[in-house]
């Protein structure tokens, strides 16, 4: 027993440790000049426009079919609880313990896509997942459905982070009237931001200011932040984004014009709407990204029999794109594993040594109780949860209940809300009206938590043990 347990957890150590070099490789190509963060957004723009929803399409498309639908709904379902309590948990954090507004994003937001994809690529080396195959499937079968899993819950946080993500971060001070350039600015899950500029034509007539400095009442608008802001002066730049946000807590909330529109609305249709409308219209349209499209095309794909048999059987049992158009969309798809934590390595070096450099001017430190909070959360409290929750349904039912009878779904399920922020964190902060300095905290609390990520192992073996001991 001991045997087992020490080859499990050495095996899920060096998974780990694969996983932290990948990333280690972006810190030193940084550091040797070969890229730098404008290579790393246009690597990061490319991987979230179309490298991750590929990879969505063909693993979804092929993995889904009518009989396995229902797995696919519980990890949607499964999605949504971890994010709310994630976000109940970073709120109670802001708001009973003091800690900055970000800490809500950090702690809702882990990364969900490449950093579990290649753990799990790595623990297949290892070996150690076989005896969570109770069919005759292959060892290669079984890993593909488990990053299918994984991706589906990347889906969901895909669109919270588009969505509410830059609206958990936002400014404790409006922008100045005449500050009228604002950017959009939205993140893969390990990367730098991609950009979508605000319309030419706002910028240029001057409308496209923050909406909660225009109004110029001081009421809570659609453009308030998500939690109310505690009385602080900050320094730094401003990077003022027109992102919308609306308070829990106003008991009459205002809403006023947006300057951003979706791009399919005319702009004289969408002036003719009321800004209430305006702004669930935008809400809603943050939700369409990208990689949503590619899992629900993957979705129409694999619950309809005959594109699933076009674009997944053999050649030879009717897939007539199956050797050419869906196994290009493999390798390109493929290439999303790899490079967001080349982009997270590109990232964590650039940005700590900007915060290390300003540290010699300052006294500026790192904020360890706010640290060991996202820490403990993320590598502690969420691991014990996960895996607690997921073996008791499965023990407490009869084979083949709510979770199935597959312990690859109960494994990936355990370390779903598990593991170190996502680098998205970073830019959600400068697009907000945050200052320097806490863009350099995080920084240091994000190259931290990618340093001990290998403390999954942890994880990973509890995982492994729960889900043996469920079969």
């Amino acid at each position: 027993m001991a045997s087992g347990l020490f080859s499990s957890f050495l095996a899920a150590i060096q998974a780990s440790l694969s996983v932290l070099l990948v990333i280690s490789y972006g810190g030193l190509a940084a550091r040797w000049g070969l890229l730098d963060n404008k290579n790393g957004k246009a690597l990061s723009k490319i991987c979230v426009k179309m490298f991750l929803p590929l990879l969505l399409l063909v693993k979804i498309g092929s993995e889904l079919h009518a009989g396995s639908a229902h797995r696919y709904l519980i990890i949607l379902l499964w999605a949504f609880i971890c994010h709310i309590i994630s976000f109940l948990i970073g709120i109670a954090a802001h708001l009973v313990f003091g800690m900055p507004d970000w800490i809500t994003a950090a702690i809702m937001f882990n990364n969900t896509t490449s950093y579990p994809l290649l753990l799990i690529q790595s623990l297949d080396e290892t070996g150690i997942l076989k005896s969570l195959i109770v069919t005759d499937e292959s060892t290669r079968q079984a890993i593909e459905r488990a990053k299918s899993y994984f991706l589906v819950f990347a889906t969901v946080s895909s669109c919270l982070t588009f969505a509410v993500g830059p609206r958990l971060i936002d400014t404790e001070h409006a922008p100045e009237p005449d500050d009228h350039k604002s950017v959009i600015s939205t993140s893969t899950e390990e990367g730098e931001a991609t950009d979508d500029e605000t319309d030419n034509e706002d910028v240029e007539n001057g409308t496209a200011g923050n909406g909660a400095a225009e109004n110029g009442t001081g009421e809570v608008d659609e453009r308030s932040r998500l939690l109310l802001p505690r009385q602080s002066s900050r320094t730094g730049r401003n990077r003022h984004a027109s992102v919308v946000s609306i308070t829990f807590f106003p008991s009459k909330p205002k809403f006023t014009t947006t300057p951003r529109r979706p791009f399919y609305i005319p702009r004289p249709h969408w002036k003719d709407l009321s800004p209430r409308t305006q702004w669930w219209l935008l809400f809603l349209f943050d939700f369409l990204n990208a990689p949503l499209l590619g899992a629900v095309l993957g979705a129409i794909i694999g619950l309809t029999t005959p594109l699933h048999r076009a674009f997944f059987n053999d050649t030879y049992e009717g897939g007539i794109f199956t050797a050419w158009l869906t196994e290009s969309w493999k390798n390109v798809g493929g290439l999303f594993v790899p490079l967001p934590l080349i982009v997270a390595g590109i990232s964590l070096y650039t940005s700590y040594k900007e915060a290390k450099q300003a540290d010699s001017e300052s006294s500026e430190s790192l904020p360890w109780l706010t640290t060991a909070f996202i820490l403990v959360v993320r590598f502690v409290i969420w691991p014990a949860f996960s895996i607690s929750v997921i073996y008791a349904i499965v023990k407490s039912e009869k084979r083949g209940g709510l979770l199935g009878d597959d312990p690859m779904l109960w494994f990936t399920m355990m370390l779903m809300p598990t593991g170190p922020p996502a680098m998205k964190l970073i830019t959600m902060v400068q697009v907000s009206d945050a200052g320097i300095e806490d863009e350099r905290k995080i920084a240091k609390i994000l190259t931290v938590s990618y340093i001990i990520s290998p403390l999954l192992a942890f994880t990973v073996v509890g995982a492994l043990k729960a889900s043996q001991a469920a079969i």
